[in-house]
């Protein structure tokens, strides 16, 4: 980090309050990049170029307007710790240290296009550095959680085959405790201050790495990126972009549902792992001119959040609904938002009443969007629209949204049914492009010429989607998509445990949904203090898996329900559980 804060050359000497005025005072200073082309494009209305790749052909044309004073008075990116440690970084100054670390990568790391990197970070500078010079190089990036045990990070470098990885000191450990099991791995790159015997120290080799780097010329569909992501049953799935899904098919999110121009300051409050960071902290905002603000913050603080949005000229906020209903439960009318306009959230459904209580005690609308991390943003609530608390808005811009039965037949308003998105005689150029090395499963989303969401709802006479639930056993909760298989196989580790279902379980604190676990004891712990044993099992899963997929509510029971077949005993279960039988 030190070395990053040395490395701003460039940087302006703005305070807050000039960048207040020169952000908000008239919402105007520069109009967009001319991609009339682009939105053309994102619409289905032209076709995909063959060659695309972002940092070349969006990144690179706002640092060239910077250098011609034509550019964004706001930087690329504005960063803060909360400990007195910030940076801003122009479009050129971006592109300066972008092209330092695809050298990195390209020299010391000896990674080629087409090679896999594992990218586990925090929200750090750095990330987004790398970012950027993965899409250089042509080297595909597989960001992950900075959750993840030794357990799950074998299982991604070993199932994508990645060639390097890239982590911090906190993780590094872990990494070598596993690093002999994974034959495909060759390189480990640190990003750290300190230094680590068998790993490459990502600050030193930026310091000395040459400032001039050539954009390798990537197709756009030549694989981008992958991303880990639960399912129903088994380990997680690899979702493959590309560079046009990617780059290209957030065009319209960031224009439309994010409503960005250059003028605005976009926090997205994310993890570095999920698609979301990447539409709402990278494509969407940069595609726009739009400065990214990030917040280091290790774990969510309603007060850290609100004080940060009083102080800095933020006008755009993206967060789950779960820290919307955290926020709402703080005393709002102390803090003063000056800047903020515009307030989005996505990952799972928004509570109507959290709505309600924001819109009452800020006057701002939370406007909710829908998406997957197959496929993007698939419907919202755009600026403009009226808005129906608990509806999901309706289809964004290139897709085509029903309602279908098992049959693939298009039910009429107000059935419940799969959400489904129709195709044409080719697939969207937005969706991602298979679930690496398993055809079977990239099959299965196909449903004659409809493409199978997972998910259940209905649509209204207007053309509004208001969600049911998953069609699969997966749970969302707080923002995290968790297959009750992973927990249920966490928890078999644990001698105390026969046998376990994990379901959805409804909570009134954390809004949606949490995990539970029923659980069969083993004779030997049936005489143990129930509430230790609760605590254990839950410490033990910590362990094992991410820990955001512990089970907050565990139920000891005799038995679990009498078949074989974990989908429908999970069924019982959660119909049960929500007093749905």
């Amino acid at each position: 980090m030190k070395i990053l804060l040395d490395f701003q050359v460039l940087r302006s000497p703005w305070s807050i309050q000039t960048l207040r005025r020169l952000f908000h005072q008239y919402h105007k200073t520069f109009a967009p990049l001319n991609f009339s082309d682009y939105e053309a494009i994102a619409r289905c209305e032209q076709e995909v170029p063959e060659y695309f790749n972002f940092a070349s052909d969006v990144l690179e044309k706002w640092s060239q307007m910077e250098k011609e004073q034509k550019g964004p008075s706001n930087p690329a990116l504005w960063w803060i710790n909360g400990k007195g440690d910030e940076i801003k970084w122009s479009f050129e100054e971006l592109g300066f240290l972008s092209q330092k670390a695809a050298n990195v990568l390209s020299g010391p790391c000896s990674l080629q296009k087409g090679d896999r990197v594992l990218v586990i970070l925090p929200r750090i500078p750095e990330w987004w550095l790398l970012n950027v010079a993965c899409m250089r190089t042509g080297v595909i990036i597989i960001p992950g959680t900075t959750q993840l045990t030794a357990q799950d990070i074998c299982y991604r470098l070993l199932a994508s085959k990645a060639k390097c990885i890239i982590t911090t000191d906190v993780l590094a450990p872990a990494v070598d405790s596993i690093a002999s099991k994974c034959q495909f791995l060759k390189t480990k790159l640190m990003v750290s201050e300190s230094s680590r015997a068998e790993w490459l120290n990502f600050g030193d080799l930026l310091k000395a790495s040459p400032a001039v780097h050539n954009c390798v010329k990537t197709k756009s569909q030549d694989p981008m990126a992958i991303y880990f992501t639960s399912g129903a049953t088994g380990s997680p799935k690899m979702v493959e972009h590309s560079y046009g899904s990617f780059g290209l098919g957030f065009f319209l999110c960031g224009r439309y549902w994010m409503n960005l121009t250059p003028s605005d300051v976009m926090w997205n409050v994310s993890d570095t792992a999920w698609v979301k960071a990447a539409i709402g902290s990278i494509y969407g905002p940069w595609f726009q001119g739009t400065c990214v603000f990030a917040h280091a913050m290790p774990q969510f603080d309603p007060r850290t959040i609100l004080n940060t949005l009083c102080r800095y000229p933020v006008s755009t906020l993206c967060s789950a609904p779960t820290a919307y209903r955290m926020l709402v439960q703080q005393d709002l009318t102390r803090y003063s938002f000056k800047t903020l306009k515009h307030c989005l959230t996505g990952g799972e459904p928004l509570n109507p009443e959290v709505m309600t209580q924001w819109k009452n005690q800020t006057g701002l609308t939370i406007y909710e969007g829908y998406g997957q991390t197959e496929i993007g943003m698939i419907c919202g609530n755009m600026k403009g629209m009226e808005i129906k608390p608990g509806s999901l808005g309706k289809a964004a811009p290139p897709y085509n949204i029903q309602i279908i039965d098992e049959n693939g037949s298009v039910l009429p308003p107000g059935k419940e049914g799969d959400i489904a998105i129709k195709m044409g005689a080719k697939r969207p150029f937005t969706f991602f492009m298979r679930y690496v090395d398993d055809p079977v499963k990239t099959a299965a989303v196909i449903r004659g010429n409809f493409y199978i969401t997972g998910d259940r709802g209905s649509m209204d006479k207007d053309g509004y989607i208001w969600f049911m639930g998953r069609s699969d056993d997966v749970i969302i909760s707080s923002g995290y998509r968790i297959g009750p298989f992973e927990v249920e196989s966490a928890l078999i580790q644990h001698p105390a445990v026969v046998e376990s279902a994990v379901v959805s379980s409804p909570d009134p604190t954390r809004g949606e949904v949490v995990v539970k676990a029923f659980v069969v004891l083993s004779p030997s712990f049936k005489s143990q203090d129930p509430k230790k044993l609760v605590c254990e099992l839950q410490d033990h899963v910590k362990k094992v898996t991410a820990p955001y997929k512990y089970p907050r509510k565990i139920e000891f029971v005799q038995q679990l329900p009498k078949t074989i077949a974990g989908k429908i005993r999970r069924n019982e279960l959660r119909n049960k559980e929500w007093g749905q039988i």
